[in-house]
């Protein structure tokens, strides 16, 4: 046969090309994912920034008309409404705002479309929502009860169990609407609002980023609130506390809306039974969390900052040196 018969040999990889090529891609793939995730990570913070931006806005917004800061939480206690849920007329949500009836229950019936409404500016998005519970509309955002470990003081706490306590001394609290004239520590040194990871909504499960847990004990200080809770074991299932964290926004609790300056950014949460509480801030940015302060400015504060500068930013008139790592 004439070579000139002969069909042309086909071009192709062999076994050994094709590997080498699959195993560059790969490496090209675990070089680039990297990257690309943390480009996807500074845009969600950036949006995160934002959003807490629009809250602090709306803050003043809402001080501007009712001459006061919304209340951290309400009374009755089983009724109560979260700070968060008043300031949607000022975060352009009018139309949720108007679903909701204040003078029944948060959880009545007539509150139930309001719930579940989902407020984009509520949502971080580094934080997971999947596990929320349907008709819960979720929440990132949390506003500062100061570094006591009372959750109910004064006529909110019908025990009275916590009356030798120190006073609350965040620039929220249950039914205290507190001024501009109440900061004395002044609007840039002081925390508004911070986050707080969403919770897995199942008991059986250990997050212990957003797990609020029970370890049994009674502190009377942030410093024992802090001990105790770092001393508990939470793969203990019947230590578990809450896990459905940080929905419904409309919901004024210690899960769901508050967080206290007691523990550091990221450390544990821990409920103390009966009105005594450590819920911290977190999140699921790198290294540390986003800080709204009275003035309306923003800041990502780092996990590692000092307990004494932490502790300082979260009251509004104890007078502390707010330290250079701030």
């Amino acid at each position: 046969m004439n070579s000139m018969d002969r069909a042309p040999r086909r071009a192709a990889f062999t076994l050994i090309e094709l590997l080498v090529v699959i195993a560059i891609i790969a490496v090209l793939i675990g070089l680039l994912l990297p990257a690309v995730q943390k480009v996807r990570e500074a845009a969600n913070r950036m949006s995160c920034s934002n959003n807490v931006k629009q809250l602090g806005l709306a803050l003043h917004a809402f001080h501007d008309v009712n001459q006061a800061f919304p209340r951290g939480r309400t009374i009755p206690n089983n009724q109560s409404f979260s700070a968060q849920s008043r300031l949607l007329p000022f975060i352009e949500q009018e139309n949720a705002a108007k679903l909701i009836n204040f003078n029944v229950a948060y959880n009545d019936p007539a509150n139930l479309a309001a719930s579940a409404i989902i407020i984009k500016t509520f949502v971080c998005p580094s934080d997971s929502t999947s596990a929320v519970s349907p008709g819960q509309a979720p929440l990132s955002y949390r506003v500062n009860e100061g570094t006591t470990v009372a959750m109910w003081q004064g006529v909110s706490d019908t025990a009275g169990v916590n009356k030798a306590l120190p006073p609350d001394n965040g620039p929220f609290f249950v039914n205290n609407p507190y001024r501009f004239a109440d900061i004395t520590d002044g609007t840039s040194n002081t925390a508004a609002f911070s986050e707080h990871l969403i919770g897995d909504f199942n008991q059986n499960i250990s997050t212990v980023r957003s797990d609020v847990y029970r370890p049994g004990t009674y502190p009377a200080t942030a410093d024992e609130a802090v001990a105790q809770c770092n001393a508990a074991d939470v793969n203990n299932l019947s230590i578990q506390g809450v896990s459905n964290v940080g929905a419904p926004w409309i919901y004024g609790y210690h899960s769901t809306s508050s967080y206290w300056h007691s523990g550091l950014p990221n450390s544990r949460s821990c409920m103390f039974p009966p009105s005594r509480i450590m819920t911290t801030a977190g999140s699921n940015h790198t290294g540390g969390v986003t800080v709204g302060l009275l003035d309306g400015s923003v800041r990502f504060v780092s996990n590692s900052i000092s307990i004494a500068t932490w502790r300082a930013i979260g009251t509004r008139n104890l007078g502390e040196v707010i330290g250079p790592d701030f």
